[in-house]
């Protein structure tokens, strides 16, 4: 007879949930999605669990021509890739925020977020059947959604119906190709405004109608429908429902548009209060890597492999928690404290090795790399 696992023989690893609030995270890829769409990929320094509602956003805190700007954008990733989480941005002609984050933020930049916050998501609406509908970039949320099922082998029965512009303009075209070929409940249908000559399109033409919904998904009034886009295109969704008689207590979305005004406040809040802390006096010490020659200042809470990043040295690293021991080295000169997961024996520790990613000076220090 089968029976649970018990929690005797579970270990436990140090790590920390993150909760609505300013945190600043480090930029690690950037992924071109489409000819104007980019996916930002972000963790922090230190191993942080980064637990959310698929559907929530995140409100960027960013300096732009000396001016502080708040924006927000949707978690695309989803909490079950849990120590990282990425937002998918448009870059839109004359928009402020979307051209300089494609013009600006790369691999290794550092920025403040906040959150995650949002009344959008699945997991407070649970569905045996449900129906995604999006139009452009509003794709990121549903995206989300649509991941965490998959990844969580959810038997929620799900349909994708997606419009864009243009072939090309099909966000995660080959992610929802893979995702629709692996498992029997995920349904995957393409809406296309126009093709180009020349291109071979088998998907649907045109925009979303009723005749096309009832073949995308003929029991489409029994799903919980997830609907996010321009507001144009939600506009056009509500009128199609309503008219066919959708119960609009199961009906959900979401609109790109301004950052709410309360979500700005609460975030202006927290980065004044960050700002102020910044500026109180604090412990610094000087993180020397012998080999490369080079040096930087790191406060106490700075990570060895996070001071070596500042420094512009590559320290390779995996889990980022002190488990498989990638970013062993050796202190040479120094006190630092570290909190492991069993990546490092006792021994490696009494010779003076230590994990970067998950040690922290305590004075001046020097390590040989």
């Amino acid at each position: 007879m089968l029976s649970l696992t018990s929690s005797e023989f579970l270990n436990p690893v140090n790590t920390q949930t993150w909760a609505n609030g300013r945190h600043v995270v480090r930029c690690r890829k950037v992924i071109q999605e489409t000819h104007d769409v980019r996916t930002f990929c972000f963790s922090m320094e230190e191993p942080v669990l980064f637990f959310f509602k698929p559907g929530q956003f995140v409100t960027l805190e960013l300096e732009i021509d000396g001016k502080q700007v708040m924006r927000s954008y949707t978690i695309s990733s989803a909490p079950s890739i849990p120590y990282s989480f990425s937002i998918t941005v448009k870059r839109v002609p004359g928009g402020q925020v979307s051209n300089w984050l494609h013009d600006n933020l790369e691999e290794g930049s550092v920025v403040a977020v906040h959150g995650p916050v949002g009344q959008f998501n699945c997991i407070d609406y649970p569905a045996r059947k449900v129906l995604f509908l999006s139009g452009g970039v509003g794709i990121t949320p549903v995206m989300s959604m649509a991941r965490w099922f998959f990844d969580t082998n959810s038997e929620v029965d799900m349909v994708f119906a997606h419009s864009a512009r243009a072939p090309k303009d099909v966000i995660y075209r080959a992610e929802l190709d893979y995702m629709s070929t692996r498992i029997e409940n995920f349904k995957l249908h393409l809406i296309s405004e126009r093709t180009e000559i020349g291109h071979a399109w088998s998907g649907y033409r045109g925009y979303l109608t009723r005749a096309m919904l009832d073949l995308i998904a003929p029991d489409f009034l029994e799903r919980e429908v997830f609907c996010c886009g321009p507001t144009p295109y939600m506009r056009a969704v509500r009128h199609l429902l309503q008219e066919a008689g959708y119960d609009f207590a199961r009906y959900h979305e979401e609109s790109f548009g301004a950052t709410p005004e309360g979500d700005i406040a609460v975030a202006q809040e927290h980065a004044a209060e960050a700002h102020e802390h910044e500026g109180a006096a604090q412990d610094t010490y000087c993180v020397t890597f012998k080999e490369s020659g080079k040096s930087v200042q790191a406060g106490a809470g700075i990570t060895l492999h996070a001071a070596a990043a500042n420094a512009g040295v590559t320290i390779p690293k995996a889990c980022g928690m002190g488990i498989c021991g990638t970013c062993r080295v050796k202190v040479l000169e120094g006190k630092t404290e570290m909190a492991h997961n069993g990546g490092i024996t006792d021994e490696e520790i009494a010779e003076g090795y230590v994990l970067s990613c998950c040690t922290k000076a305590a004075s001046d220090v020097s390590v040989e790399y």
